[in-house]
This record gives structure tokens, C-alpha cells and sequence, in this order.
């Protein structure tokens, strides 16, 4: 039986698509021809996943007046925070949840970004 095998993509209308793929090359190190790829070839944690969350309400999205967020998955949390901070971005917050660590920035054109670094398998 045929069926979905991961998440091909996040699509969503900017202001200015160059701009915004210059700041994720910048500040994230991601690039592609379309966008921001990620390769599932190069996950190296223990049984990765990604996932597509629903919400009745968009508190956890501020201060992003957008409905929807990003997540990023990171290799080594506290390092990228780190190179985020050395470039003069913001972190809006941390947590640690033990199966996993997030931080949260917001990118150029107002969208809120999470980054997980994933600690345990689901």
C-alpha cells in the first residue's frame, strides 16, 4: 500500500524570497536551488522524525502574528545558540524537556523558528 514517507517541504509567500534565503544561508548555514534544504541522508540521531502539530490556539506562536512556526532540528543546541548569538540574534526562550532541547528565534520576515535538538528516540 502506498504511503507518505516525510515531510517534503514547508511553502509559504514572502515579501522577498531572495532576501529570505540569503538570511537562512547567513544565519542558519541552510541553502538549495528552491530554498532551504535539509537532507535526511545526513540525520545522524537515533530513529529522527518530523512532525506536523495542530493547535486551537496560536499562544505558543508568539510573538509571530503568523499561524504557522518552523522547526528545525539541531545537531548541538547550545553550540548553534551560541553562533545565532555571536551574529547578533535573539534568543526569545529555552527550554530543556529531556527528550529533547528547543530555543526559539524569529527569522526576517517575522516567522517564528524553533529549534530541537532531539535527545531521545520517540
Amino acid at each position: 500500500m502506498a504511503k507518505i514517507t516525510g515531510l517534503g517541504g514547508v511553502f509559504h509567500v514572502v515579501k522577498d524570497p531572495a532576501a529570505t534565503r540569503a538570511w537562512y544561508k547567513e544565519y542558519l548555514g541552510l541553502e538549495g536551488e528552491y530554498g532551504p534544504m535539509l537532507r535526511w541522508s545526513e540525520e545522524t540521531g537515533d530513529a529522527p522524525y518530523s512532525l506536523v502539530s495542530h493547535f486551537t490556539d496560536a499562544k505558543y506562536l508568539e510573538p509571530s502574528d503568523k499561524p504557522y512556526m518552523i522547526n528545525f532540528r539541531v545537531d548541538d543546541l547550545d553550540g548553534f545558540i551560541e553562533t545565532l548569538k555571536a551574529r547578533g540574534l535573539e534568543i526569545l526562550g529555552y527550554s530543556d524537556e529531556g527528550y529533547g532541547k528547543f530555543a526559539w528565534i524569529m527569522d526576517c520576515d517575522g516567522v517564528k523558528l524553533e529549534l530541537w535538538q532531539q535527545v531521545d528516540a520517540p
